[in-house]
This record gives structure tokens, C-alpha cells and sequence, in this order.
């Protein structure tokens, strides 16, 4: 099994090859993006999933598919992707959540839509882990 390091490592390395290649990617679907990372990192010997669906178990039911990986690398890294001119606050708590719900420790947030990419590369870790398997509760309404 390889390190989650290296994993990381691997996948901005492509990241910063496609981006200096095909520039910003305002002009080009995070679609794109994502089946040419996967390739490539296919290539290299990955795992690599696409738009792997997760669910949610919430009040006794279960919502298959409720959310939507862009790519899980070796079953082990979650990368989003996207393609807009700067990350806002909500795509790192998109892909925390994420990380919570498959319970896995790292992921990559990679906007191909910034001049360079280096601005665009968000490395998170899920350091509460205790959370992900916690069951979502409502509110306790105490008539306040």
C-alpha cells in the first residue's frame, strides 16, 4: 500500500503538468479535468474511481448516492476538482465532508481556474474522525 504522501504528491504532480499544459481552466469543464487526471493517473498504476457516490444513513433511512467523489485515488485520497476563478470557504467544507463520511484522512482540493495553480491547491485532513461516525441528529426543541 502505498503512502498517502506519496499518493498526494502524485496527484499534484499531474495537477501542475495539466494545468501548465492546458492553462487556467476557465474555458474548461472541471469534467475535463477530472477524466484527464484520472488517465493519467491510471497510468501511472492508481486506482482511480470517478464520480464515486456516497451515502448517507440519516433517521433511519438511506440516501444512496446523496453525494458525489470527483476522484478517489488508490481508495485511500478524495480529490475535488474545480474549474472557477478562487475557492470560497464552502468548497473546503465540501470535501471535509467527504473526508468525514468515507472516514478517510486526506484530501485534495485542486481549482484548475487561477492563473497558477499553486493558489489553488487546498490539502485537508480530517482530524475528527469520532464525527464521521456519528449519526446526523436533529435540534432538541425545548420551547425557548
Amino acid at each position: 500500500m502505498r503512502d498517502i504522501d506519496e499518493i498526494s504528491g502524485d496527484v499534484l504532480n499531474v495537477a501542475v503538468r495539466l494545468h501548465r499544459d492546458l492553462g487556467p481552466g476557465l474555458g474548461l469543464m472541471e469534467s475535463v479535468y477530472e477524466a484527464l487526471m484520472a488517465g493519467r493517473l491510471a497510468k501511472m498504476g492508481y486506482a482511480v474511481a470517478r464520480q464515486q457516490p456516497i451515502d448517507i444513513d440519516f433517521d433511519g433511512m438511506r440516501f444512496e448516492g446523496a453525494f458525489k467523489i470527483d476522484l478517489m485515488v488508490d481508495q485511500r485520497l478524495v480529490v475535488e476538482i474545480k474549474s472557477i476563478e478562487r475557492l470560497l470557504p464552502v468548497h473546503a467544507k465540501q470535501l471535509l465532508t467527504y473526508l468525514r463520511l468515507t472516514k478517510q484522512p486526506v484530501g485534495l482540493l485542486i481549482n484548475f481556474g487561477g492563473d497558477t495553480l499553486k493558489e489553488g491547491i487546498r490539502r485537508l485532513v480530517n482530524n475528527n474522525t469520532s464525527a464521521s461516525s456519528a449519526p446526523l441528529r436533529e435540534p432538541i426543541n425545548r420551547g425557548d
